[in-house]
């Protein structure tokens, strides 16, 4: 039913998948260099012989240090680097490509700072040429592609960093963005609710006080001085006339030009439960309703609270739920009204949820003195409960009534 926020971080499970990942293609790497270089070592003036025992044994050195180069990439580099330098050395001096260097540079390029990276790139082709002109001193410009191969390995792993870095500058400023945008939100939402009971403060406590006291005045004369009563009476007419007038100016700022009519139309009622459940069920809702002990008068605020939490619920349930399904139950009992509305919900749903629907019944739960959880069940299904009061009893309003001219 709630839409879901924001994504999570990445928990345990997924570091876990990645470093599983990683490792899965260090050793697939490893064995792609194992086997090229035997090869390569084997393939001699196009003809097949044994390797060296020594350049076999620093062919499983190198794959062996590509394992680790993602927790030491300099150590791994420069130990890489000394590795294959000295595959030229040993006979048959041949033409080599020293690709677990290159790999080792790139890795290097990615993890670390383009200075250091370069640094030990333009020193590791150095490195690498010399050892060639060193096995062969008749070729010395062909012994400059080593040096050519470590900068491009180098340049293409900066070239990544950068981009990767690019991206997650993105990703953070787009996820900082959501956040201030809903912080400003949120803030505006605050200060329009504390400007609208504040104005309607103003224009509710000041008229109400004056009717109260001029009712006051018109009790207390009716019987001695009807004239004065009357004019008292005549005070509360214009004075509650102006209170409703200033009341609908005020109410009417909240609505927009091009509200539908039914907007206009007075607030529901928790009276009308069964229309409200019969439009469902007309709109494709399968709803099944449960009613337990004896119906009694809600609380004034919790009334148009229930009606509006439990069209709130069937909503949810007909927009987000798996199946088009929804049960209803109500249980009334000395003191208040325990709804409960649950419908299967979709496959993807985890959590209480914090949709605005939710936050809104919510809040008119508390409003009206009650409670309302939400709650994703085990056997998968979604379910919305609130309590609200009931009226009190006719033989506790004396008690109340004292207690109001106390306060």
């Amino acid at each position: 039913m709630p839409c879901s926020g924001w994504p999570h971080p990445a928990g345990p499970e997924t570091n876990r998948a990645a470093s599983s990942s990683a490792r899965r293609q260090d050793l697939a790497l490893a064995a792609l260099i194992v086997l090229m270089q035997v090869i390569a070592a084997s393939l001699v003036d196009q003809t097949w012989q044994a390797p060296h025992p020594v350049r076999i044994a620093l062919i499983l050195l190198s794959a062996a240090l590509i394992l680790g180069r993602r927790r030491q990439p300099l150590l791994v580099a420069v130990l890489t680097v000394i590795a294959d330098s000295a595959m030229p050395i040993l006979p048959p001096h041949q033409s080599w490509l020293p690709m677990a260097s290159l790999i080792a540079l790139y890795t290097l390029a990615t993890h670390r700072e383009r200075r250091l990276s370069f640094s030990v790139g333009a020193a590791a082709g150095v490195w690498l040429t010399a050892a060639s002109v060193l096995a062969r001193p008749g070729e010395i410009l062909s012994a400059l592609v080593y040096f050519d191969y470590a900068i491009v390995a180098v340049a293409v792993g900066d070239s990544v960093r950068s981009r990767r870095a690019y991206l997650a500058q993105a990703q953070e400023r787009a996820a900082e963005a959501e956040r201030t945008r809903e912080a400003e939100a949120e803030r505006r939402v605050r200060e329009e609710r504390i400007r609208i009971a504040r104005e309607l403060h103003d224009v509710v406590a000041h008229h109400i006080t004056l009717v109260n006291a001029q009712a006051g005045v018109a009790r207390h004369l009716m019987h001695s001085h009807p004239d004065k009563a009357y004019e008292a009476l005549s005070h509360i007419t214009e004075t509650s006339a102006a209170a409703l007038d200033e009341l609908r100016a005020t109410v009417s700022l909240l609505r927009r030009a091009d509200d539908p009519p039914p907007s206009l139309q007075p607030a529901p009622t928790f009276g009308q439960l069964d229309a409200l459940l019969d439009s469902f069920r007309h709109s494709g809702l399968d709803v099944r309703f449960h009613q337990k002990g004896t119906p009694g008068p809600l609380a004034a605020p919790a009334d148009l609270a229930a009606y509006r939490i439990l069209q709130e619920s069937l909503t949810n349930a007909q927009k987000h739920g798996s199946e088009p399904t929804a049960e209803v139950r109500l249980t009334y009992t000395d003191q208040t009204l325990w709804i409960s509305v649950t419908n299967p919900a979709s496959p993807g749903e985890h959590g209480a949820g914090t949709g605005h629907g939710l936050i809104g019944m919510r809040e008119r739960a508390d409003a009206a003195h009650g409670t309302f959880t939400t709650a994703l069940r085990p056997d998968g299904t979604f379910r919305v409960q609130a309590t609200l009061p009931l009226q009190a009893a006719k033989n506790d309003e004396p008690a109340q009534t004292a207690k109001d001219d106390q306060l």
